[in-house]
Parts: C-alpha cells; structure tokens; sequence
C-alpha cells in the first residue's frame, strides 16, 4: 500500500483490542486502516449503502480520528465512500449505469492498445512487457494458477501491461485510475465465478494474435472478453449483493453499529 503524498507517516504500533491481526511493520496508519476498510468494501462485508463514524472506526482499530479521517478522505476519492456531517461516513451504493460506462471507456482504450500492437513497428511497441506476459499465461495447463484472488491481480496486470506496451503514458495512467474503479465488481468473477481457466485461454489467444499482428481478430478477442466479463460480474455482483444482505444480520462487522443523521 502507498503512503498518503504530504503527510507524515504515522508508524502503526501494535494493538490488543483491534478485533484484527497487527498491522505489518512499518505500514502508516493511515494507509492500514485504509486498506482494511477497502478489503471489507471489496469483499462485501461492508455493503453499500452501510453507515460508519470515524469514532467507531478509530475504537475498532484502535487509533485516533485522526488517520481513519485520511484513510476515508482516500476512499472517497475512489469513489468508495462519500462524507456526511459530523464524521459519518456512507458506502457509495453500487451504479450499474457507471460501471456500464466505465466498461466501456476500457474496451476503447483496451481497443486502441490492441490495435496499435498489431499495426506497429516493434520499435514503437515495449516488447519487453509483452513477452513478460507470454511468460506468466502462456504456459502448461499444469502451470496454471488455480487461486482466483491471484489470477484477478495477474489478470489486472496483463489488461496494463498492454496498454502500457501500446506507449502512451497519459492513456495507460488513465486506465491504470479506470481498473481501480471497477476492482470492485470485476474481482467477483474470479472469486465466486467461473472465470479462471478461460481467462488464460482468452489471454494466450490475445497473446498469440498480437505476435501474429492479426489486429482484427485481436480486437475482435479482445471485445469479447471485456464484454462477456462485463455480463459475468453484473450477474455476480447482484447475487453476491442479495446474498450478503441475507447473512449481514449475522456477520456484522462490529464498527458498522450506527445509522448516520444527513
């Protein structure tokens, strides 16, 4: 995890009444509580819609206001959380119309990258990053990862590596903003989906029609596996949603206690 730009990281140190394992050594508490909370956000313990205080977070985690008001402010700028007055805090309801176009401002970018690394002279392309990928998916069905939180990260990666490749800088660091936005919902798939095996398949078949420099079936692989993924995690995540309203009565997290006053 990144350290917040112009603070001074305040070093964590080890809690007893947490309600969670010790925070790794060295790791700001700012940037601890933040993770924390956007694994609970990721994973659906902390559904959207679901109400927080900075004080209830702070006595769950065992620190001051102070860095769970950074850790939030960064979540905020994910698009994750959205402030209240008097240190409430909500979870974003989840937006389908902007996930949907989030989806489709990748497949644009992602359709330009293709396109370029099929039409263009080697010495425009990163072939370095290129071949990294042909190392990690292009490999023996033996080989093959099995872990679906692994394959997601490996899989982000691949998507950026080749707009990366591609060599603009500005668009790949506007998609590497775009996949943190959907990491929410695309995530699902390879946790509670299906999706492990077929993603290798579809990257080696990607992988192998940008060597081939046949820019039309790459684009056309490429479209299909955007927008199949896209189909797949709204599915997903409607279940997931259903299912974790079901058992939050349950499976409360214990600073989840309040009902903000707007």
């Amino acid at each position: 995890m990144k350290t917040i730009s112009g603070t001074d990281p305040q070093v964590i140190a080890p809690v007893s009444d947490a309600g969670s394992d010790f925070a790794p050594k060295g790791v700001s508490l700012p940037d601890y509580v933040y993770g924390r909370l956007r694994e609970d956000i990721f994973d659906m313990r902390l559904l959207p819609g679901d109400q927080i205080t900075e004080t209830e977070i702070a006595a769950y985690f065992n620190v001051s206001r102070t860095p769970v008001r950074e850790a939030l402010q960064r979540l905020q700028g994910d698009g994750l959380m959205q402030g209240y007055v008097r240190g409430g805090w909500e979870v974003v309801p989840i937006d389908f119309k902007r996930f949907e176009d989030l989806y489709e401002l990748r497949k644009l970018i992602e359709i330009h990258a293709i396109s370029k690394l099929c039409a263009g002279p080697a010495s425009a392309i990163d072939t370095a990053l290129i071949e990294q990928q042909k190392a990690i998916w292009c490999v023996p069905p033996s080989e093959r990862l099995s872990d679906g939180r692994k394959v997601a990260m490996l899989d982000e990666k691949f998507h950026l590596a080749l707009v990366r490749a591609a060599g603009n800088l500005e668009m790949a660091s506007t998609f590497e903003r775009l996949t943190d936005r959907i990491r929410i919902v695309r995530r699902l798939d390879f946790i509670y989906g299906d999706c492990v095996q077929s993603t290798y398949d579809e990257h080696v078949a990607i992988l192998a029609q940008i060597g081939a420099h046949g820019a039309a079936d790459a684009v056309k692989l490429m479209t299909a596996h955007i927008e199949d993924g896209h189909v797949d995690v709204t599915q997903i995540t409607l279940h997931r949603l259903h299912s974790a309203r079901a058992s939050a009565g349950a499976e409360r997290l214990a600073y989840v206690q309040v009902k903000v006053m707007r």
